[in-house]
This record gives C-alpha cells, structure tokens and sequence, in this order.
C-alpha cells in the first residue's frame, strides 16, 4: 500500500472520508488481522468477563469480527456513517463520530485498538483521548497491514497512477523495504503522541509476519479501496487497473504478498505523568 500523504496524514481527511464509496467492497477484499496479534491484544488486556475493547475507526468492522470472535466486547468509533452501517449489519454497535470529538459517556474499556486508522487521529489528542477511556492497565494498541508487493506489480502501479494523477504528491517507490520504511513515521507518530500523553507506560512495538497469495482479479478488487484510487472516478482507475492487470498476467496470472502486521501498544498507567520516559519503542516480533 503506498505511503500515506505529507508526514501529517490527520490532516489530510477527505481521503480517509473516501473510503466509504464503496464499503461492501472495502469489507469483503480488504485483509484481515493475523489471529496472533488478536491473541496478543485479548491476552494484554484483560477484563473480568473478557475484555472490553473500543476499536477507533472501526470502518466496516474487520478487526471488530475479529475480537468479537476472540471473546471481546466490542464497541466501534467510525466517522463515516456508510462504513459504520456495514459494521452494525454485521453485528459491530458503532458510534458515528471522529474520534477526538467522541463522547464515551462515562463507559471505559480494557483496551482501544486501531486498526489502519491511528493516522487518521490527531496522534496527541488520539493518545490523550484514550487514556480517558482506559482502566488503568489497560492497552492501547494502534496496527497497520503493511505489504510487499512484488517489484514488478508495484512498479506498474506507481506508473501508471503516476500518468492518471501526475500532480500527485504520493510517494510510490517499489522495492523490497520501501512499504516498511513508508510506515515508519506512522509508528514514530504514535509513539510520539503516547509518550506526550504521560498516561502510558513506555510504547512498545509487535510485528507480525505473514503472507497471502492473489489472483488478479482478487488483486484488482482491492486496489479500488486504496486511498489512492477511491477518489478517482472510473475512467481514471481503469488504466491503472489495466496496467497492474498486464503485469500480474507476466507473473501468471497470480502473486505472493509478504504482509508485516505492525503495531505500536502502551500500557495505561494509573494516573498521568506516570511513565516520563521517551525511550524508543522495544520491538517485538509476533
């Protein structure tokens, strides 16, 4: 997935907005969680009766299913009230509401969880904003399904947007590492607005490693719900989808992607001030 745009990406919401075009797609070709990083979240966090957990921009409710699946209760937070209808459909409750302005109601949680959507959030007042609605102990955990894609299918997609939308200032380098590298601010930011709270115990990092195989046409069904396509009309998706389409073809019609799941997490503290420490985040691998 390429690079989210400037090193603010909060700021750039109208893309985030755009997602809910077309939500029944989003759901059904967007990929899951590894069940390693679910076992991890329900395992940090604890609740008497399972935990409880608000999942922050929950979107259509992939990552809710999940949890719930897990034993979680879930409640969602989601902006888009396209995407928040799919969810509820679904079996997700969804509170329609941009997460910095969102009134729990005096409800708290055992853990908030954001899956794809920490970016989205003011990365101070999203840290600021879950700590009041963590029980001490409790974990925030912000995560990203970052691919790799094979060289050749990035680079024809990094073409031919670039032809579709040549004022664009998206950064889509191909290349073994450069999805990775791409998300590094991401995580430095939420590291960053973790420590800025003093809620939190020192922020960690998990990766989880995995792959999955695509067809093309299963591959052509996602990138329409790429941020840099879901605000291009049609007639300007298609030759970026043709040209991805030729080079998967050269590749046999099908390819391999290494996903690394990513996430950055912190413990609720009992009270703020609490950790004052600006470490940086211990690594470790799922």
């Amino acid at each position: 997935m390429p690079t989210p745009p400037a090193n603010e990406p909060h700021l750039h919401r109208r893309m985030a907005e755009s997602f809910g075009v077309d939500a029944e797609r989003y759901d059904r070709t967007r990929p899951r969680y590894p069940d390693a990083l679910v076992a991890r979240i329900v395992a940090a966090a604890p609740g008497p009766a399972g935990p409880a957990v608000l999942d922050v921009g929950c979107g259509t409710g992939i990552a809710a299913r999940q949890l719930r699946a897990a034993g979680c209760a879930v409640l969602g937070v989601e902006p888009d009230g396209r995407m928040a209808e799919l969810a509820r459909r679904r079996g997700t409750e969804v509170d329609v509401a941009a997460f910095e302005e969102w009134d729990p109601a005096g409800r708290s949680f055992d853990a908030v969880v954001a899956g794809q959507a920490w970016h989205w959030i003011d990365p101070v007042a999203g840290a600021a904003k879950a700590a009041r609605v963590l029980r001490p102990g409790g974990r925030l955990v912000a995560f990203w399904n970052v691919p790799e894609q094979p060289p050749a299918v990035a680079a024809a997609f990094a073409d031919a947007y670039r032809r579709a939308v040549p004022d664009s200032p998206l950064d889509l380098r191909a290349g073994a590492g450069a999805a990775r590298d791409g998300y590094r601010p991401l995580l430095a930011g939420a590291a960053d607005g973790i420590r800025d709270s003093g809620a939190f115990g020192p922020p960690e990092e998990w990766s989880f490693a995995w792959e999955t195989t695509y067809t093309r046409a299963a591959w052509l069904a996602v990138l329409p719900t790429q941020g840099t396509l879901t605000r291009l009309p049609p007639d300007e998706q298609a030759p970026v989808l043709a040209a991805v389409g030729a080079a998967i073809d050269a590749l046999g019609g099908s390819f391999t992607v290494r996903y690394v799941t990513m996430a950055v997490t912190a413990e609720r503290t009992a009270g703020p001030g609490a950790c004052g420490q600006a470490d940086a985040p211990r690594r470790t691998q799922g």
